[in-house]
């Protein structure tokens, strides 16, 4: 019987995690805290502290299919670090899905790029997630099982949008000439790992951009948020003037636009929400 592990029952994978658990799916992930116990819990979903490596252990046991959506940290990937040797004696996995960041390109200038394209990302969070899926290959390849590395664009989706943003008062109206921004729904991240799931493959290493159809500046995006929800736009801030944390600022910095066709052609994935349009429309009639 199929089964999913999941390190990090976060926005996305907490996302693909419900819909094969309505599949019948038994699912096992992890959380950081007793407080998120609750909060992630539902019908076929079993939570577990990711410090408890006996749960995990056990979950891992009798895991067919895993899938990494945790952060890496200063010394690496922490399910690399802690759980190693029982990803690697789990007797039933046959399937690793590595959440990681179309980020990893590093910067275009605004050029396409695809799947082929080398990673160029050299410092920061962006290098550190090119460096993990490093680590996981090597893993997938000591074990013989397939991975998949599904380099995600910016996420959207319920609770967390730019008509959230817009209404919480938290968006940032700036403009930066020639930039645009890259982006999916959480519900085509999760149709996209379930189709990946699915397809019958027998190993080897296979890296997806999952993204929209359509990169777009931020300031369009939000333009068109605001006027689903009838709400005036303020004036622009050029990104020159803009007050920026160092981690906001760095989103400015790699600026592309990111192919996704393989997902369509290699995956057969119909995307929902084919640019943030769509996306948009529906979230603002569910609110």
């Amino acid at each position: 019987m199929s089964s999913l592990f999941v390190f990090g029952l976060g926005y996305s994978a907490l996302a693909t995690a419900a819909h094969l658990a309505e599949g019948g799916w038994p699912v096992t992930g992890t959380v950081r805290s007793r407080e998120k116990l609750e909060n992630v819990a539902r019908d076929g979903i079993t939570p577990i502290l990711f410090s408890d490596a006996e749960a995990v252990g056990a979950a891992l046991q009798t895991a067919s299919h895993c899938l990494v959506s945790v952060p890496p940290e200063a010394e690496g990937d922490p399910a690399l670090l802690a759980y190693r040797d029982a990803l690697l004696e789990a007797p039933e996995l046959h399937w690793i899905g590595y959440l990681s960041t179309i980020g990893v390109y590093g910067d275009h200038g605004g050029g396409w790029v695809d799947e082929e394209t080398p990673v160029s990302a050299t410092v920061g969070r962006r290098s550190a997630r090119a460096e993990v899926e490093i680590e996981w290959t090597a893993l997938a390849k000591e074990k013989g099982i397939a991975l998949d590395i599904f380099r995600l664009a910016g996420i959207y989706g319920p609770g967390r949008s730019p008509i959230d943003r817009i209404r919480s008062g938290e968006a940032r109206w700036i403009h930066k000439a020639g930039q645009v921004f890259n982006r999916i729904h959480v519900d085509d991240i999760a149709q996209t790992v379930i189709a990946a799931i699915r397809r019958d493959r027998l190993g080897g290493v296979h890296i997806f951009n999952v993204t929209d159809d359509e990169p777009a500046p931020n300031p369009d995006v939000l333009a068109y948020a605001a006027d689903l929800i009838g709400v005036p736009k303020p004036p622009l801030i050029p990104y020159e003037e803009a007050e920026l944390s160092p981690m906001a600022r760095s989103f400015y910095e790699g600026n592309k636009r990111v192919h996704n066709a393989k997902i369509k052609r290699e995956l057969g994935v119909l995307l929902r929400y084919p640019t943030y349009r769509e996306g948009l429309r529906a979230l603002a009639r569910e609110n």
